[in-house]
């Protein structure tokens, strides 16, 4: 019994301790995942891909410490790489004059079993997953796909045939009909007459209903006419641009950088506060965040890549050495030729935000045209929004002037209306 009572002790010590390093070591590679993400993924990948900072693969066979272990010496060089250098260590100086002097930044706060952590997850990385993307070349050419289905123009002429041939069929049929009555009451058989003559008949026994008909025609293609004249670059059809969210060249999503990753507006907009115009960020814009970010949750590096090729970025030196190709985006938001808007107007002096006109971009993951932006719309808000006077030193003057006059009267609302927003020469001019 004793010895039984020993064996199953010995067996359970042995499986508790088991348990306990494996345990430990999977909570120390999960700590240092975390701790990477944390402090290193910025400027360094697990893989020998270059970012700000050389790749980390097989970082802890290349090391060189000289009179410390690797250990020792990855520990000196994470916590304060610029001590280690001024000590004179001829490995952190290889280093340091290989990046171009620029040292990497001290992590005095991270301890010794957190660089340990970090050390067991550069050793023992996540599998790469599979990604599809590549970098497209100046000359591959894309293969699009081909739709099958008929012409609508092939399915127009094969109808007026048919129904051509059965209008023949049934006449042919009327007529002979039409004669066999007339045989059996014994009178005349009807001549065989043309298609066009017996058009002709009928539109001269039925005059007043085919002059209806001409003045109606008439009029409908004075209202065509009408219509096709608006449509010459000076009206602007809500009902056509409604919902217009045209596929751009690189699948950009709002919803993950403005939405999820509450990017501003203004720091890829960068004029809106400043010009007329909103703009169009810049590629480099996009490499602010991009030369380090390779991946994304849904294309992983397909769309990026789009963005390396535009500026000329190869991801595996980290140098700008390939051809640059412009990103050719499509304008989702259209006002006619003779209309006046300034952006700077509206969100520095009018504090509008951007949501009033584009929507709630920020759920959008293609941008969509939401307000249909007619002169009507946009009159509407002017009689509607209030002047943001408050507080608001481009309006002091015309402000204290205001109170003046209607001092007293509590119940004035100052809205764009009243200080010249429905004046032509506003947007027309």
């Amino acid at each position: 019994m004793q010895n039984n009572m020993s064996h199953f002790s010995l067996k359970s010590l042995f499986g508790a301790v088991f348990l306990f390093f494996a345990f430990s070591f999977g909570l120390k590679a999960q700590d240092g995942a975390k701790l990477f993400k944390q402090n290193c993924a910025v400027c360094h990948a697990v893989t020998d891909q270059k970012l700000t900072g050389p790749g980390l693969a097989g970082v802890y066979d290349r090391v060189q410490p000289g009179s410390l272990s690797k250990d020792a010496w990855l520990h000196s060089w994470i916590k304060n790489n610029e001590k280690l250098i001024k000590s004179g260590d001829a490995y952190a100086n290889k280093i340091y004059n290989e990046n171009g002097k620029a040292a990497m930044t001290v992590f005095e706060s991270l301890s010794d079993p957190d660089i340990d952590a970090i050390l067991v997850y550069i050793k023992n990385p996540p599998a790469p997953k599979a990604d599809v993307a590549s970098v497209p070349s100046a000359g591959s050419g894309e293969v699009k796909e081909e739709k099958g289905g008929i012409d609508p123009l092939y399915l127009l002429l094969g109808a007026i045939v048919i129904i051509a041939l059965i209008i023949g069929a049934l006449r042919s049929v009327r007529h002979s009909l039409q004669n066999s009555y007339n045989r059996k009451e014994g009178k005349e058989e009807n001549p065989d007459i043309t298609f066009n003559e017996e058009v002709k008949q009928w539109l001269g026994g039925h005059r007043r209903l085919v002059g209806v008909f001409v003045i109606l025609v008439a009029f409908g293609g004075m209202k065509s006419c009408w219509d096709a004249c608006y449509d010459l670059g000076v009206y602007y059809d809500w009902e056509t641009q409604k919902g217009y969210h045209p596929e751009q060249p690189i699948k950009f999503s709002h919803k993950l950088h403005a939405g999820e990753n509450e990017i501003a507006c203004q720091y890829c907009h960068n004029s809106v506060e400043k010009s007329r115009h909103a703009s169009i960020p810049t590629v480099n814009v996009c490499m602010n965040c991009h030369k380090a970010i390779q991946s994304g949750p849904e294309y992983k590096g397909k769309e990026i890549a789009k963005i390396y090729a535009a500026s000329g970025f190869d991801p595996k030196s980290g140098n700008y050495t390939n051809p640059q190709n412009p990103i050719k985006w499509i304008k989702v938001h259209n006002l006619p030729d003779h209309v006046y808007f300034n952006h700077s107007q509206h969100v520095v002096v009018g504090k509008q935000e951007c949501a009033t006109c584009h929507g709630d971009v920020k759920k959008m993951t293609t941008v969509e045209q939401k307000a249909p932006l007619t002169m009507g719309w946009c009159i509407d808000c002017h009689r509607k929004t209030e002047v943001a006077m408050e507080g608001n030193a481009y309006y002091d003057r015309i402000h204290k002037a205001l109170k003046e006059k209607y001092k007293g009267q509590y119940d004035v609302k100052f809205t764009v209306d009243k200080i010249g927003g429905l004046e032509c020469a506003k947007c027309h001019y």
